[in-house]
């Protein structure tokens, strides 16, 4: 069945702005790109303050962009259920909810959007479906990566387009950055930190400072803080005031919208990115980075980080792969040593990790993005 139908997006944050950014994300592209009506239910709407312009989280329904945003998921059980409800990272529906789903004339299409991963039973759960213990209705899995054999990567239509167009515009970086507030030092590498609290970014913040070469690092303002805040003294960057030691220039900016993100990232020669959002996105910039995975207690995120960086760095030059596995892997342990030792062959390695992005990205644009998946699997069960 074509046209119009409500979908139904259920969103529990744990990772404040990967969960709710990659839910958001989905949630315009399926508007914008797909015609199809959205209600976006999320516990906390906090983080959307952040990733959207003049959004109230204090409001429990209000519009974003087009798409119904209201805080829960809530409802009783005769709730009218949309006709596609997605379980954004598994958290579960409330009983009420799936009793509606169950008496619904027409059952909706429930898919459970699992975390992106580039560990291999990715492939084998995708599309996977099982019953509801208690009603028996069919849910569906949906497993983003890196493969054929999974449901693909958010990208919306025309994002290298206007990627390249950025680059081969040589305003573009200055006007993006003095959005945020920042003029560039001469001849300064560009840097972006969007990590997860660790105090190995002490050891990384000397190497910097301690380099031969001008060095401007962007850092989101409520990122990173305990260790700005020592490796400082306590003289933290804010907004419009950077700090500056040695080869390092250290600039506090606000935390940019989603829509502008991308922007953000074309302006930098390389990035240190965390959780699922950011992490896709930096790999659409076919750019340099690090991606700093969720930090989980029992060591998962090892494996996780792992396992995308031998999909990630196959067919890089040997020298390029192996100075980004001990980078990335470094930030990963929280070792700062190690991540201190690591930057100078991960710097001279930028330019082959570049040429690489863009043949990574290139390949992966080369299946059909999640969102587009994601409709024609439940347009063709309504």
């Amino acid at each position: 069945m074509t046209g119009s139908h409500h979908w139904e997006i259920v969103c529990r944050v744990v990772d404040n702005y990967g969960d709710a950014g990659v839910a958001l994300r989905l949630a315009r592209q399926l508007l914008s790109e797909h015609g199809q009506r959205v209600t976006l239910w999320i516990d906390d709407p906090a983080p959307l303050a952040r990733l959207a312009t003049g959004f109230d989280p204090a409001a429990d329904r209000s519009a974003l962009d087009g798409i119904v945003v209201r805080r829960g998921p809530v409802g009783a059980s005769d709730r009218v259920p949309g006709d596609v409800v997605i379980d954004a990272f598994g958290a579960g529906l409330p009983d009420a909810w799936v009793d509606a789903m169950a008496r619904a004339p027409r059952p909706p299409v429930w898919i459970v959007l699992e975390y992106l991963t580039a560990e291999g039973w990715a492939d084998d759960a995708h599309l996977r479906s099982s019953p509801e213990p208690r009603t028996g209705l069919q849910r569906t899995y949906w497993c983003p990566g890196f493969t054929s054999g999974t449901g693909g990567l958010l990208r919306e239509a025309g994002l290298f387009a206007r990627r390249d167009a950025f680059r081969g515009d040589p305003a573009s970086r200055s006007a993006a950055l003095a959005e945020v507030g920042v003029a560039v030092p001469a001849r300064a590498l560009v840097a972006l930190l969007f990590c997860y609290p660790t105090p190995a970014i002490q050891a990384l913040l000397d190497a910097w400072a301690e380099g031969d070469a001008p060095l401007l690092a962007l850092v989101p303002r409520g990122v990173a803080v305990d260790a700005l805040d020592r490796w400082t003294g306590g003289n933290v960057p804010h907004p419009g005031a950077p700090c500056a030691r040695g080869s390092l220039t250290l600039a506090s900016i606000p935390f940019v919208p989603q829509a502008d993100f991308d922007r953000l990232l074309w302006a930098c020669d390389f990035a240190v990115v965390r959780g699922e959002d950011s992490f896709v996105r930096a790999q659409w910039a076919a750019m340099p980075f690090a991606w700093h995975a969720y930090p989980q207690a029992d060591g998962a995120h090892h494996a996780k980080a792992a396992a995308f960086l031998e999909r990630y760095l196959e067919g890089a030059p040997r020298a390029a792969a192996d100075a980004a596995a001990r980078f990335t892997g470094a930030l990963n342990r929280g070792d700062g040593p190690a991540l201190a030792a690591a930057w100078p062959a991960f710097d001279r390695a930028r330019p082959a990790l570049a040429a690489h992005g863009r043949d990574w990205s290139d390949r992966l644009a080369g299946r059909p993005d999640l969102a587009s998946g994601l409709v024609e699997f439940a347009l063709a069960r309504l």
